[in-house]
């Protein structure tokens, strides 16, 4: 009998909203996508990304140990059908593909 082979995703998307909650087309906001036969690779590339991050933003949030959200008060986009500005979110998403 074979094991299953898991695949890890990282995901770096752009939105004005939290990567968790992946609102339908979210896909729409990847900025990113990287595929790892390791575990290890995709936690070493992960772990790169959020220090890059965490470099260039203030303010971050985690869900769930798979979800970062990053931001910068400064960096928002004007929504015309709400009439404000919307927090612009820098997100990670870790995936384990079984």
């Amino acid at each position: 009998m074979l094991e299953a082979m898991s695949m890890f995703e990282v995901i770096y998307m752009k939105a004005d909203y939290e990567p968790w909650w992946l609102f339908e087309g979210w896909e729409q906001h990847i900025v990113e996508k990287h595929t790892f036969e390791t575990q290890a690779d995709a936690q070493s590339y992960l772990n790169e990304k959020l220090v890059e991050l965490r470099g260039k933003f203030p303010k971050e949030k985690v869900k769930d140990e798979k979800y970062w959200a990053f931001w910068s008060e400064k960096e928002v986009c004007f929504c015309e059908s709400c009439d404000d500005d919307l927090q612009i979110y820098h997100g990670l998403i870790w995936n384990e593909i079984t």
